[in-house]
């Protein structure tokens, strides 16, 4: 009994690439955003600088977006790479600037509304029902408040608009 081969040669695809010189495959030209989780942590295992930039480029953009939350699964779950401790002080530190610069335009928001209003902090502050104090972090944007206390602050802010300009119609 004779065997034979009948295991051919692929010829290449019209879109197949070689491999480098080094034996990876070639990084993926897409932006980073469509990677797939997969590809993702492929990157993080080679030590192409260039790639890994790339994805902390994709982060800084998204902080909270899809490819952070594919970098934090990759992280939390597989071995340790040697640019693990540096993408997730990426992860901290830019989700942190986001989110000072949220608490930042959530107060410039709340000044807005209280200058509208006419009414000074501290009548503000207890017309929506918070203590003063609490009142001026949320006008320096060290903390913000809740999406309903935001509301009050837009519903007062509007009623006394309205009577200023009532009065000030009423004046001229």
């Amino acid at each position: 009994m004779t065997v034979t081969s009948d295991i051919r040669r692929r010829e290449p695809a019209p879109g197949d690439r070689p491999l480098p010189q080094n034996g990876r495959p070639p990084a993926d030209e897409r932006p980073v955003e469509f990677w797939p989780t997969s590809a993702i942590r492929a990157a993080l295992e080679t030590d192409d600088l260039a790639v890994w930039q790339r994805i902390v480029a994709a982060i800084k953009r998204d902080p909270f977006g899809r490819t952070a939350r594919q970098v934090e699964e990759v992280l939390e779950t597989a071995r340790p790479y040697g640019v693990s401790k540096a993408l997730s002080e990426v992860l901290s530190r830019t989700r942190e600037h986001l989110e000072a610069n949220e608490r930042e335009e959530v107060a410039r928001h709340i000044r807005v509304l209280l200058e509208h209003s006419g009414l000074g902090q501290q009548e503000f502050a207890s017309r929506i029902g918070v203590p003063a104090d609490d009142f001026a972090k949320y006008l320096h944007g060290q903390t913000s408040p809740s999406a309903a206390l935001m509301v009050r602050m837009k519903r007062l802010s509007e009623r006394f608009g309205r009577m200023r300009a009532g009065r000030q119609a009423g004046e001229g």
